[in-house]
């Protein structure tokens, strides 16, 4: 018998994945989701492309713990309760089969983020978890004596009394949209955008937006932030994993900068210069005839590589034998150390991650209580906690919310 009432307020990955376990851990309990827009779980449609990056295959909880920025020294310790593995076997126990691409993050078998979505909306309808959508909460009030009961005031709806609740709202680039919270007593860590691509103030490869390459490194002129991986060439600038682990290290910082800074780009990472001067002079040598528009001892993509030429002044029609030893290591400078300047910055509206909100140092993380308010939780983004890309974000949702979850009425 429902004797007691829970509130989940937000209505994507963390709230509902704290929401169904929630009801599932303790019947005792009548659970609603409150969402303030039209959908719930609407992050999760759109992630991965639509497919839906639920999580990373790391799992051990020391490792896993590197991948955030903020919280990482918290979230060790939480990953003890519930990580990466647990997140495989609580979906695949429920029939969703997930696999791991070659960067290691995992998706469902189907390639479909609608399999994550019907799952969890099928546990929500097995646990009797009500979820109203269009309902905004602009505050909450503490009410009664201890354990005290929280009155919630919705927006164009009565206001409704609970004896638990977890918020959940996710992240946000506005302070405002955590001011509700101060009332509580709670402190607010300034929002800023993690996740974001870099905007160049030269569009010298606008027309070469959806080329990548495999492997590169990213670094900010005059600070120790650097990452490897994949780039990707967009209308505005650079993206791809190296460009958006950055970000996620550097959030701050360039918050700071006001998103104008120098970025160095080795486009053949592990190259560096010596070896990269080497290889072109081999070109030259076994290639004389050819003209320099050609190679094939780089992971460059040929219209790129063109492009590399033409804005080193080499043209395409040269032959290899006719490129000079200065060129040779005019080019070999570029590709291993090309210097960009960035004014702006591209953040997706949908899948944007913010560092910033709750401090951790405000909840218990061992179950994700306030501190200052009991029987009140966090979930999510929410709290102070972002990672980098490749489904570090979805896991620490899943981990929040299960630990919330857990620690309801205990």
């Amino acid at each position: 018998m429902n004797n007691k009432t829970l509130a989940v307020i937000g209505g994507g990955a963390a709230g509902f994945f704290a929401a169904v376990n929630a009801s599932r851990l303790h019947p005792n309990y009548k659970v609603t989701i409150f969402e303030k827009s039209r959908e719930v779980l609407s992050k999760v449609r759109i992630s991965g492309g639509g497919r839906c990056n639920v999580t990373h295959h790391c799992f051990d909880p020391e490792i896993l713990s590197h991948a955030y920025p903020r919280g990482g020294k918290e979230l060790r310790w939480a990953f003890e309760q519930f990580q990466a593995r647990d997140t495989v076997d609580w979906f695949e126990s429920r029939g969703v089969e997930l696999k791991t691409e070659s960067d290691g993050r995992m998706f469902p078998v189907t390639d479909d983020s609608a399999t994550i979505i019907s799952t969890l909306k099928e546990e929500a309808r097995r646990n009797k978890v009500a979820a109203q959508t269009k309902m905004r909460v602009d505050g909450i009030e503490q009410t009664g004596e201890l354990p005290p009961e929280y009155k919630l005031h919705l927006r164009d709806a009565p206001s409704r009394n609970f004896d638990a609740v977890i918020v959940a709202t996710g992240g946000s680039n506005r302070r405002t949209t955590y001011e509700w919270l101060t009332d509580l007593g709670h402190s607010i860590v300034e929002p800023v955008p993690s996740l974001f691509t870099f905007n160049f103030r030269d569009k010298i490869f606008e027309d070469l937006a959806g080329i990548s390459i495999p492997e590169g490194s990213v670094s900010i002129e005059g600070t120790s932030f650097e990452h490897i991986g994949p780039i990707l060439i967009t209308h505005w600038g650079l993206s791809g994993p190296a460009v958006l682990k950055t970000s996620a290290w550097a959030a701050r910082y360039l918050y700071e900068q006001e998103y104008r800074f120098t970025v160095r780009v080795n486009w053949i990472h592990p190259h560096i210069e010596q070896q990269a001067r080497k290889t072109i002079k081999k070109l030259r040598q076994d290639n004389s005839r050819k003209m320099v528009s050609k190679q094939d001892s780089f992971p460059i993509p040929n219209r790129l590589w063109q492009r590399f030429l033409s804005l080193n002044e080499i043209p395409q029609e040269m032959r290899w034998a006719e490129v000079s030893n200065q060129q040779v290591h005019q080019l070999a400078q570029y590709l291993t150390g090309a210097t960009y300047d960035i004014q702006g910055k591209t953040t997706y509206k949908d899948e944007f991650v913010t560092s910033g909100g709750i401090p951790l140092s405000e909840v218990n993380m061992g179950t994700m209580e306030s501190k200052q308010c009991p029987n009140l939780y966090f979930a999510g983004e929410v709290l102070n906690i972002d990672g980098i890309t490749g489904g570090y974000n979805f896991q620490s949702a899943w981990t929040t919310g299960w630990i919330a979850a857990q620690s309801i009425g205990s």
